[in-house]
């Protein structure tokens, strides 16, 4: 594991907070690079990290708390707690919120969030920014993420507590679970052993860009350690924060493996439930396995997608299988004629394709709304990327057309169709 770590702390895309565990066992818990690079201040197993979207697995705990205490019930429409919601929304559920299907615009995804982001903001006021836009579909329809419908479902937990929202995350899971290192982050409170956010560009680390923490709000606002991280795993799955009825739908998925602030899918004949976060200077991912009660916690305090391919590594360590790094993998040369049978269109997705063409003697892949990248053989039929680490595998048929091509990125083998 340390090897696999290494890889990118020595390659600079990685600094941050490592912890592995099963069943209540501490296999690994490490910290590398620094919590502020100005004064040279070292990462430790207690530094403290914006968590981006993993806060959205305790909205949805909450939620659900609620729920069982008859609070509000989540297959109750959301006018029923918010009187001034837009006619189109009507028909939107709390359910909707939770699972991603309530077809609300994602505001992150608009270009005035930069703009929005800058200035402290009362959460309705956020919501507010999408609340006349048409819905993306009819709520149910399909699942697209939206930080929005989290944003709403923060709404709902102050109007009907009456309190804020990171009071109740506090007085109702972190306190209890003796999360004492988790808590609301905030931009002027001093809060010790909290680390700074960078992002790396092509003259190295630089300082992260700015958000008023009161904009991510119940989607994204929650900051916590490695270590507190762990207790909440191991209280949520061992039944100590929310009903066994409640824990099987936050972890039952509706559409596209996502279910309650979580996913939940297999990855190699294993059950895996699992998010991650990102937020200016920080990404973070978290899995856990619960057949074996492991627990991958991976939070960095750089940009960069380095957090989500280490936990499906580490984990993959932990089962005994073996990972093989980008630097490990042998570039060969590959006859045009061969590369010119895989150029074409990949359904990856129903609003993704991936584009293989053909530039001189190289293979370029190419995903909707994505930039271009060479992929490299090493094999006849298996190509890896550099810039991030994944694998791309033409299928062929027994006439040896191109059927599909299997991606293999952060420990999922995703199949994207032969147009």
């Amino acid at each position: 594991m340390e090897q696999v770590i290494q890889s990118y702390v020595k390659a600079g895309t990685f600094m941050g907070t490592v912890l592995v565990a099963r069943d209540g066992t501490v296999v690994l818990d490490k910290a590398y690079g620094s919590a502020n690079v100005e004064w040279d201040i070292p990462n430790t197993p207690t530094t403290k990290f914006r968590l981006g979207s993993i806060t959205k697995q305790f909205t949805a705990a909450s939620i659900l708390l609620l729920d069982e205490r008859g609070t509000l019930k989540i297959d109750d429409t959301i006018r029923t707690y918010l009187a001034d919601v837009p006619a189109s929304w009507n028909g939107i559920t709390v359910h909707n919120l939770l699972t991603h299907t309530s077809g609300i615009l994602n505001f992150t995804a608009l270009p005035e969030y930069r703009t929005v982001k800058l200035s402290a903001t009362p959460v309705d006021t956020v919501i507010a920014t999408v609340r006349d836009k048409p819905l993306d579909f009819a709520p149910g329809e399909r699942m697209s993420y939206s930080n929005t419908g989290y944003l709403v479902l923060g709404s709902i937990i102050e109007k009907v507590t009456g309190g804020s929202y990171g009071t109740f995350v506090l007085d109702n899971i972190f306190t209890p679970l003796g999360m004492q290192d988790s808590g609301y982050d905030s931009n002027t409170a001093v809060i010790a052993r909290r680390a700074s956010g960078y992002v790396r560009g092509p003259n190295g680390l630089s300082n992260a860009g700015y958000v008023h923490m009161s904009i991510p709000h119940a989607a994204g606002a929650l900051y916590s350690t490695s270590a507190d991280l762990l207790k909440w795993e191991q209280a949520l799955f061992a039944g100590k924060v929310v009903s066994p009825a409640s824990l099987q739908k936050m972890t039952t998925p509706f559409k596209n493996d996502y279910a309650f602030g979580l996913t939940s899918r297999e990855d190699k004949g294993r059950r895996v439930i699992w998010h991650n976060g990102g937020i200016d200077g920080f990404n973070t991912s978290m899995a856990f396995y619960p057949e074996s009660k492991t627990a991958v916690i991976v939070l960095s305090n750089v940009n960069g997608p380095v957090p989500d391919v280490l936990v499906p590594q580490l984990a993959a360590l932990m089962f005994g299988e073996t990972v093989t790094l980008n630097s490990e993998r042998k570039e060969i040369a590959l006859p045009v004629a061969t590369l010119s049978k895989y150029v074409g269109a990949y359904g990856l997705a129903p609003n993704a394709i991936m584009t293989i063409a053909l530039e001189g003697d190289r293979l370029m892949a190419q995903v909707t709304g994505q930039g271009r990248n060479p992929i490299f053989a090493e094999s006849e039929t298996r190509f890896f990327l550099k810039v991030v680490d994944a694998q791309i595998e033409f299928v062929t048929d027994g006439t040896g057309a191109v059927t599909h091509l299997v991606l293999h990125q952060n420990g999922r083998d995703v199949k994207a169709a032969h147009k």
